[in-house]
């Protein structure tokens, strides 16, 4: 697992650090991703380097983001019309609005002892986790 990767800056350095190669491409993938707090799909990304001049093609975009994402680089969120990348942040939970397909990261801490139950249920030592929540937008109440 990466350490938690504070920057643009950070991210160059660390993937440096992992050897990886840092093509131009790779660098303007990451440099859109941190300049966003928004979770792209793939095809968003490259529309948004297109419009930026950026010479790369599609494959190459998927090609780095599915590289970045192994290396825990940036977050790939699984879904069933595609995935969603975004820039690394520190650990969290998701909210996956089902009105109009948003996706919002949300910070939550479980309770101790529903992490020591999983942990009994399952004899494993629980360091992590995220949970996936499904929403809609609220119905107005009319009154407060």
């Amino acid at each position: 697992m990466a350490p938690h990767l504070k920057s643009y800056e950070d991210c160059l350095a660390y993937c440096a650090q992992q050897g990886m190669r840092l093509s131009k491409q790779r660098q303007l993938i990451l440099k859109l991703l941190w300049n966003t707090n928004e979770h792209l799909s793939a095809r968003v990304i490259y529309d948004r380097l297109s419009q930026q001049n950026a010479k790369v093609g599609h494959t190459s975009v998927y090609q780095n983001l599915d590289a970045l994402a192994r290396a825990d680089i940036i977050e790939r969120v699984e879904r069933a019309e595609g995935c969603l990348y975004s820039h690394q942040t520190l650990p969290h939970s998701h909210v996956h609005c089902l009105d109009d397909g948003s996706l919002f990261d949300v910070m939550v801490t479980l309770p101790s002892d529903l992490v020591m139950a999983v942990e009994a249920q399952t004899g494993l030592k629980v360091i992590d986790y995220r949970i996936e929540f499904f929403a809609c937008k609220k119905e107005e109440t009319g009154g407060v």
